[in-house]
């Protein structure tokens, strides 16, 4: 029996090893093309059931990620957050309740809709607001300026309300959400935006799409806020004598994690790791919260990234494909797939996917894609037509073609995968 079993494993490892050399010809045979001659490619695939390598070319090397930053926020959620997103701190004396925030980003967002916050608050007459408790700065390093008034940029903070944006929509009338900017909104011949520097929006006339704008956060337009919800009763604190001890829970974490993940939500994305600091320290700090991650459950990655913020919008990230098939791994071992995939975009049924990276019925990508001005990386899980799962990282920096051509590539190296190992 023991001579029959070392034969059967002697022959898979032949096999696999056989698979191996064929993905090694074919797709060293794509990155001598001359398409990949003037930009930054790596490549890392890894075979996680037989732990072995299966390619890997500048795997070692470090690249600009863009959003596939976003899967170290994935991680970090998942290893300090419990089940639930905490909403905020809270502590109670008769008519007044004290409410610290952690960063959760879902009170009254247009997808989440939570309103924890608001049914608590209304059952007492004094409200106390924490606010000051973050050390973030409302933009992480490396942010472009010129995006501050970018859908995709909102800033950081403490008690984010409305997704920290203005939204807009224009069926037949104009709606603003949140209604204290209805009547303040200037509507224009100019497309759509925000002064630089104060809450002055305007939106065109013509316009129909809807649109968001990030609001700046302060603490004068904060009570504005809460006066429109509960009218005189909230104040802003810096510290109260009724100490926020216990915890509010919003919405089920996994909910947040697949909206940061499947339309690759910015400031979700920044706002988890926030979350993620106010469970290991008294001010939130996402910088301490990184640290943290990387000393502790990533101490044994085998090159440090440089990572500066949760979405990918900096371009002072720097990581390696390694790094990111190392951390793919460790939630492949640690959560059930079928959970684990939940939080990917799947071929192309995301706007982070584009449709050529899988034409086929069947979908055997799941994968976070990563994009700023000339760089594009995917990085997730690969089924194979043998059903073997490869964990793999592809990151193209610095190219000088269009996107589209780049995920064209891809797809041939990802097609060389699936059908020959």
């Amino acid at each position: 029996m023991f001579k029959k079993t070392l034969y059967f494993l002697l022959l898979s490892m032949i096999f696999i090893g056989c698979k191996s050399m064929i993905i090694n010809v074919k797709i060293n045979k794509e990155l001598d093309s001359s398409f990949f001659k003037n930009q930054f490619t790596g490549i890392y695939v890894y075979d996680v059931n037989a732990d072995k390598i299966v390619y890997s070319y500048n795997g070692e090397r470090y690249f600009t990620p863009a959003s596939n930053t976003k899967i170290f926020t994935l991680f970090t959620g998942l290893e300090l957050l419990s089940d639930s997103i905490p909403a905020f701190k809270y502590g109670v004396d008769k008519d007044t309740i004290t409410i610290q925030g952690t960063g959760d980003p879902t009170f009254l967002h247009s997808f989440f809709k939570d309103s924890t916050a608001l049914k608590m608050a209304k059952n007492y007459k004094k409200v106390n607001l924490i606010i000051h408790n973050i050390a973030d700065k409302k933009f992480a390093p490396g942010w472009a300026w010129e995006d501050f008034d970018s859908y995709f940029s909102p800033e950081r903070s403490a008690f984010p309300m409305y997704g920290n944006v203005i939204r807009i929509q224009n069926q037949n009338e104009i709606n603003v959400v949140p209604a204290f900017f209805e009547n303040k909104l200037k509507i224009t011949d100019r497309s759509y935006g925000r002064e630089e520097f104060i809450n002055s929006f305007y939106f065109g006339k013509d316009r129909t799409r809807e649109t968001e704008i990030p609001m700046i956060i302060d603490a004068t337009l904060l009570i504005n806020l809460w006066n429109d919800l509960l009218p005189n009763r909230v104040k802003l604190v810096k510290e109260s004598s009724i100490k926020p001890a216990k915890i509010a829970y919003s919405i089920p974490a996994d909910s947040l994690y697949k909206r940061m993940m499947k339309v690759s939500d910015n400031f979700l994305a920044e706002q988890i790791l926030i979350l993620a600091s106010s469970r290991l320290f008294d001010t939130l700090n996402s910088s301490k919260a990184r640290a943290y991650i990387l000393e502790n459950q990533l101490k044994d990655l085998k090159q440090k990234p440089r990572w500066v913020d949760g979405s990918g919008l900096s371009r002072y990230n720097l990581f390696t494909p390694i790094s990111f098939v190392e951390v793919l791994t460790k939630m492949y071992k640690k959560i059930p797939k079928e959970r684990l995939f939940s939080f990917f975009p799947v071929d192309g049924e995301s706007t982070t996917l584009n449709d050529s990276i899988s034409k086929k019925d069947t979908r055997y990508i799941y994968a976070k894609s990563g994009t700023l001005g000339n760089n594009y990386n995917l990085s997730g899980y690969l089924i194979t037509n043998s059903n073997r799962v490869l964990i793999f990282s592809s990151m193209n920096n610095h190219f000088m073609q269009p996107n589209t051509k780049v995920k064209e590539q891809m797809q041939i190296i990802f097609e060389q995968l699936r059908d020959n190992y």
